[in-house]
């Protein structure tokens, strides 16, 4: 690129307007003027022919009338006397082939407008020309009478001065220019108005979406009375803002997560610390500790590795929108083996969820694992669409949950009957009701359920 282009791609960009509203206002000015040049152009260029013609119209009729006083019947051809012989002084000329017979008394007989009026008359037949000089004139030439054969053409050639048609059209050039430019400034005005009007609503979404970002609202923009296209950025927004709010509560699980899990390595090592300085120990107690030390840092390791592995693998599934029905159907196809209680899947096809799959799974699969030892012939899980959120309730048909066992049935290690001949050790409702509360959900028991029992997963929409 030359300097110069440089320079003016620099000059345009700078001139180019920064605003929305000024982009649409001067592209509409642009149309607009586009549409106003070739308006007034057509206009005016059909005014000047509808003069022209008018002028001609009028040159012929004075012609014809001054044809109607020229005798061709005798030779040589005359014009005759009428009793007003003005007419003929009105810029008329008559020929009788080449030779003029009568001219007007203010045109000289070797003038510019004479020779222009016999070279007309020469041509014969019924022609217009204009002459361009210090003032425009027009003539015609029409043809007179009936001519003998062998005698030569009579040519009645009429003269006007175009100079106020001319001026007419001059003037009604003006006024549309002045129409144009009235017409201009009125369009970008009232374009600047609507525009700006039309964008009132995008900016108080602005203003909504800072202030909500300020305080981590949980509000949404929505649809209604929105018009069509800003009803889908909203939603589009919308989707948006769940996802970021997905991603947020994902950061805070593996937070809490980590900090969970870690505790109990960590309250180890103090302890084995605490009690190897409470007082003198043997080199082999010292070596037990060492090794119960590096137990716990080696099981801290592992906790850290498991879990972000498990974060760097969700983070590329886009959490909040998990397929809640695509997980449970995994679930129920690992959980479904012969000589098992069947477990049904049902629930609208499609509904998503702000959670990772892996997560939803984890949740979901301790409760249908309980409900699998305690059913006697049908386990159902069920997803909803909830005001909220999501729910996913497990129901099974088993004897249900004692109701003095029902306020410790969510600590951990807690069984209502340990000899019942059902495996476990009381710790899957714990772990997913804690992984629930870490996603911002809940996992509770329907107390009011028979026969048998429902667990409820409530956690947020994608």
């Amino acid at each position: 690129m030359t300097p110069r282009r440089s320079r003016l791609t620099a000059v345009a960009a700078r001139c180019w307007p920064r605003t929305l509203r000024g982009r649409l206002s001067l592209v509409a000015l642009t149309t607009a003027a586009l549409v106003m040049v070739i308006l007034t152009v057509v206009f005016n260029a059909i005014v000047r022919q509808h003069l022209r013609q008018q002028a001609d119209d009028e040159l012929r009729t004075r012609a014809a009338a001054v044809a109607a006083t020229v005798d061709t019947r005798h030779d040589p051809v005359r014009v005759l006397e009428t009793g007003d012989d003005a007419l003929l002084d009105a810029n008329v000329w008559v020929y009788a082939g080449a030779r003029v017979l009568e001219h007007p008394a203010s045109a000289p007989a070797h003038g510019t407008v004479s020779r222009a009026a016999a070279h007309l008359a020469a041509r014969a037949g019924a022609r217009c020309a204009t002459l361009e000089s210090a003032a425009p004139i027009r003539l015609c030439a029409e043809p007179a009478g009936h001519t003998r054969a062998g005698a030569p053409p009579a040519t009645v050639v009429t003269a006007m001065d175009l100079g106020p048609y001319r001026a007419s059209a001059s003037t009604l050039l003006v006024a549309s220019l002045a129409l144009d430019g009235t017409v201009l400034a009125c369009t970008y005005v009232l374009t600047r108005l609507a525009v700006r009007r039309a964008l009132r609503p995008v900016r108080t979404m602005t203003d909504q979406a800072t202030q909500w970002g300020a305080v981590a609202s949980g509000q949404r923009f929505g649809g209604a009375g929105r018009p069509v296209e800003l009803a889908r950025l909203g939603a589009s927004l919308d989707e948006l803002l769940d996802r970021i709010r997905a991603v947020l509560r994902h950061e805070q699980q593996l937070t809490r997560e980590l900090s969970h899990e870690l505790r109990n390595p960590l309250a180890r090592i103090t302890a084995e610390l605490d009690w190897w300085r409470a007082r003198p120990r043997t080199t082999a107690d010292t070596r037990t500790t060492h090794a119960a030390i590096a137990d716990a840092a080696d099981s801290m390791r592992t906790i850290c590795d498991t879990l972000l592995d498990e974060a760097r693998a969700t983070a590329h599934t886009a959490p909040g929108t998990t397929d809640v029905m695509g997980v449970l159907r995994r679930l129920t196809d690992r959980l479904r083996m012969p000589g098992k209680v069947p477990v049904t899947v049902t629930g609208p096809k499609t509904l998503t969820v702000g959670v990772p799959a892996a997560l939803l799974e984890r949740m979901v699969g301790p409760l249908a694992d309980n409900a699998l030892r305690y059913a006697h012939a049908r386990v159902t899980i069920r997803a909803s669409q909830e005001p909220g959120g999501v729910r996913v309730a497990v129901v099974d048909d088993g004897p249900g949950v004692p109701a003095d066992f029902a306020p410790q049935l969510f600590q951990p290690g807690r069984r209502a009957d340990p000899e019942d001949g059902h495996g476990g050790a009381g710790l899957g409702l714990p772990l997913a009701r804690r992984l629930a509360r870490s996603a911002g959900g809940e996992v509770g028991h329907d107390a009011e359920h028979t026969p048998g029992a429902r667990f409820v997963v409530d956690l947020p929409g994608g």
